[in-house]
């Protein structure tokens, strides 16, 4: 099995093409792993993985916890909410703790950005990035590319937008460098006060009208607005946002072709998307969740395969 050209899965802006086509073919074999009668593969009963979240999170802890169990890695699992960084404790002293214990690979979700590239530069172990800040989330865009390889057989050449939320996203900055290092073409679309300035540098076009954004496109990724990072107000009103960026049936009805639907969740329905959007057969969401495990395995997977023992 190839090997990963980074010690890290730090952001995907550090990754070469290659990555991605070696951490799909794993998952496409865990993938098969996880739908047999017994779910679980001894590959990693030697290595112990710690998940550290500073920063809430339901669904991306849950996803790495049970690929790490299918992995048969000992798992440790560590909130901050409990815990002496409360106390004042620091990130290094914290995780050097943790580290203390014999830990192999760091899971790290984090508010400030750049935490897990800090992390990676003082301590003995690999890093897995979960999130840091407004900056990345490189497993989401990776479970997003592979989703839409399924779908469509290939990402090279299809047309994405991203809608919603993109100033405070860390999933849409990941998937722009992920869809553009597989050759897709990528859009933005959303309210312009939630556009980023530095965004056409990075290739990418932004469209402020949602009916022509979903005409050009092969698949939509809808993001939620995320008030939690809000501190100032960027648009009149929850109401007006999904009148002008909302999804809905309707929308999707009379595009006269038929588009792909995604979210990285959690979903705010009737908000950026209806329910009969979201339960449509238009829709990967739930593929998105079942592919998230898969594809955490194998970056997990092919991490500890560098660890030497």
């Amino acid at each position: 099995m190839s090997e990963l050209s980074v010690e890290h899965l730090l952001g995907i802006k550090y990754l070469k093409p290659n990555d991605i086509d070696v951490i799909f073919k794993t998952a496409d074999h865990f993938k098969e792993v996880i739908n047999r009668p017994i779910k679980k593969v001894p590959s990693l009963r030697d290595i112990t993985i710690a998940n550290l979240f500073f920063e809430n999170s339901t669904r991306t802890k849950l996803s790495f916890e049970l690929a790490e169990k299918r992995l048969s890695a000992d798992v440790i699992n560590f909130s901050a909410g409990q815990s002496s960084v409360k106390k004042g404790e620091t990130l290094i002293d914290t995780v050097n703790n943790i580290l203390s214990m014999k830990v192999d690979i760091v899971v790290m979700r984090h508010g400030n950005v750049g935490a897990g590239v800090f992390l990676s530069k003082h301590v003995n172990a690999k890093i897995i990035n979960a999130g840091d800040g407004t900056h990345e989330h490189p497993t989401q865009a990776l479970l997003d590319s592979y989703s839409i390889r399924e779908k469509l057989g290939s990402v090279k050449g299809k047309k994405i937008v991203i809608v919603g939320d993109i100033l405070h996203s860390r999933v849409a900055l990941s998937n722009i460098f992920a869809l553009q290092l597989q050759g897709a073409k990528v859009k933005v679309c959303g309210p312009t006060t939630l556009i980023p300035k530095y965004i056409t540098n990075l290739g990418v076009e932004v469209e402020t009208n949602l009916k022509k954004a979903l005409e050009w496109c092969d698949v939509a990724n809808v993001l939620r607005v995320q008030h939690e990072r809000m501190d100032i107000k960027y648009f009149p009103s929850t109401r007006e946002y999904t009148q002008l960026f909302g999804i809905n049936k309707e929308i999707l009805d009379n595009l006269g072709k038929k588009i792909v639907i995604m979210h990285p969740g959690p979903i705010n329905r009737g908000v950026e998307i209806t329910s009969d959007v979201a339960d449509s057969d238009q829709s990967i969401i739930l593929n998105q969740v079942e592919n998230g495990v898969a594809v955490r395995m194998a970056v997990i997977y092919l991490l500890a395969q560098q660890i030497k023992r």
